[in-house]
């Protein structure tokens, strides 16, 4: 029980700042205006800072199986689930094809980024968020190649070239300096400065989310929403951590690799999705349903899978 708790202690804050950005933008303390800067700040500046701070001299990043297997993980994770959820469309009753490829992309694509970070720096350590930064990798490549041929139907989209972005030149950036032993050179107050930009990244980020779900309420009711959400559940929060509990299991992976698996096993769908569903002529209101309700039930699933999963593949 006592370990059930830490782990809600960790998670109830994630949602508890996202929570915090959905009131001030209804309080209009923050305005739609004001996301596109406030987003690039965040991408490009906070978020390389924090993977700078996390990834440089990490002896976790000079594993070769690290290196390998972490992207590799994310981005087949997410091809199974999207091809899982699209084998099972006829489960939310998705008529329309639009509906059905968005319901698809947003269960195969998890919170691989803004919820899991703080729960690692949280419940583990800077070794392993240096490898959930290799995860994400593979999941930014799935998301803006499968991610994008899906909901677009199976049109060539040219936005992969986002896979190139400050967050993946900053992970680059981190593993040259540590192979070529240049960390350990690098200024003291330059190392202080990525550590106090880095520790905003989170917080803005999650308000940023709380943001843009306020920004859809509106379109989460609907006739056929509980359908829509309760296959999302099942899959997302049912079927898919299984499979990646085996995984962690018996993939022959580092004890950090392990960890981040559990982890991202738990995580609800993405909120990115939304914003997806939207430009490339989705369906924003069903990847909302899927998003709000994972997002719901994942305040008492997250904590229950972390707990089961540190258990189950003795970590």
């Amino acid at each position: 029980m006592n370990e059930f708790l830490t782990v809600l202690g960790a998670v109830l804050p994630v949602f508890g700042v996202a929570v915090v950005g959905l009131a001030i933008r209804k309080l209009n303390w923050l305005t739609e205006e004001a996301d596109k800067s406030l987003l690039r700040v965040t991408v490009n500046l906070l978020m390389p800072c924090l993977i700078l701070d996390s990834t440089l001299g990490n002896p976790a990043l000079s594993q070769i199986r690290n290196l390998l297997l972490a992207p590799l993980f994310g981005f087949v994770t997410v091809a199974v689930g999207i091809a899982l959820a699209l084998a099972m469309r006829p489960l939310p009753g998705l008529k329309e094809h639009s509906a059905a490829r968005t319901f698809a992309v947003t269960v195969g694509i998890y919170n691989y980024g803004y919820v899991p970070l703080p729960l690692t720096l949280l419940l583990f350590n800077k070794a392993t968020a240096g490898v959930l930064f290799l995860v994400m990798i593979g999941v930014e490549t799935a998301l803006w190649t499968l991610g994008v041929w899906t909901l677009t139907g199976g049109r060539p989209g040219r936005n992969w070239r986002r896979i190139i972005n400050a967050p993946l030149i900053a992970i680059a950036l981190a593993l040259v300096l540590n192979v070529v032993g240049l960390n350990a050179h690098l200024p003291a107050p330059l190392l202080t400065g990525f550590h106090w930009l880095g520790q905003c990244a989170i917080p803005m980020a999650l308000i940023l989310i709380g943001a843009i779900v306020a920004d859809h309420l509106h379109e989460f009711h609907s006739h056929s929403g509980w359908r829509v959400i309760g296959a999302a559940v099942l899959l997302r929060q049912l079927v898919l951590p299984i499979g990646f509990l085996l995984v962690a299991k018996y993939l022959p992976a580092s004890g950090e690799l392990k960890r981040v698996i559990v982890l991202e096993a738990a995580m609800p769908a993405a909120v990115f999705p939304i914003v997806m569903a939207r430009h490339y002529s989705g369906d924003p209101a069903t990847a909302m349903r899927v998003v709000i309700g994972t997002s719901v039930v994942g305040l008492v699933t997250i904590p229950l899978w972390i707990r089961l999963g540190m258990s189950y593949v003795g970590l």
